[in-house]
């Protein structure tokens, strides 16, 4: 059973990422421009930030809705390392996450998502390179443990998709179809790889954390107690606590009034164990 790890309630929770030199847990409200940590810290932006990887044990690199950013969670400095379509005040940052490599894969949307305005962008080594495009709403974003590919979605089309990686980790063929979930009615949104290469997929409006093996056949779902479950993330002392971010977001008030818990930043307990999250190399 799952159980409430943080009561601080999110619009649009998302991007967990337990960082492992600080052995702590870290996540977004996207539309409260927030960023948040498991010992009670909440950091405000100016604009709307999604996701994160670690650069060292107080800086991070942040995806806002116009940049990447360096940001120190001690001093609450923060610099632009490159823009992120800061010409078009119509989309922000999405899901994201650091690849084997060092760099950084970052996923952008519509806000309203609206239409499919979105891409699947890599940073590395000091680039910013579109990958896909166009894109509905991106999320998924992780890699298989060897490096053999990466994987993503477009929430919109109920499709997690897999390309091959290349030495560097750039793909090297377009996107194949890893899970189609149309027939099932299922919405991928964020996603990890375990150590043992299987698959775990946030499924907004299911209430759960969808676990496939690396050839998309499904093996066990974890349940939580409200529908907008969005990212999971595993940490704790081995990695095998599964925490999982939610959100208010699309609900009305009979739905939050039945779902209570919403937004709020879940966890339980699995005999799985997770990867320790990449460091980004700047």
């Amino acid at each position: 059973m799952s159980e409430i790890y943080d009561n601080r309630t999110c619009e649009l929770g998302e991007g967990p990422l337990w960082h492992p030199l600080r052995n702590q847990l870290f996540w977004f409200d996207i539309n409260g421009k927030r960023l948040h940590c498991d010992d009670g810290q909440t950091w405000q932006f100016d604009e709307h930030v999604s996701a994160a990887g670690w650069i060292n044990a107080t800086e991070f690199l942040v995806a806002s809705e116009t940049a990447l950013l360096r940001f120190d969670i001690e001093t609450g400095g923060k610099s632009e390392i490159c823009s992120l379509e800061a010409d078009d005040p119509e989309t922000r940052s999405n899901d994201g996450r650091a690849d084997p490599w060092g760099g950084f894969w970052i996923g952008t949307m519509h806000k309203e998502a609206a239409n499919a305005g979105g891409a699947i962008y890599r940073f590395y080594e000091g680039e910013l390179r579109q990958l896909f495009a166009p894109i509905s709403i991106t999320n998924a974003i992780a890699f298989a443990p060897d490096r053999s590919c990466a994987y993503c979605a477009d929430t919109a089309a109920q499709k997690v998709f897999r390309t091959a990686l290349d030495a560097q980790g750039w793909p090297t063929s377009a996107p194949t179809v890893f899970l189609d979930l149309v027939e099932d009615d299922l919405n991928p949104d964020g996603s990890i790889v375990a150590a043992d290469g299987s698959y775990l997929n946030a499924q907004w409006g299911a209430s759960r954390v969808a676990r496939y093996d690396a050839t998309g056949a499904f093996l066990e779902a974890y349940d939580f107690p409200t529908s907008h479950i969005t990212c999971p993330a595993l940490g704790g002392p081995n990695l095998s606590t599964l925490f999982a971010t939610s959100a208010q977001q699309g609900m009305d008030d009979a739905q939050l009034t039945r779902e209570p818990d919403a937004g709020k930043t879940f966890f339980l307990e699995t005999s799985i164990k997770g990867l320790p999250e990449y460091q980004v190399k700047l």
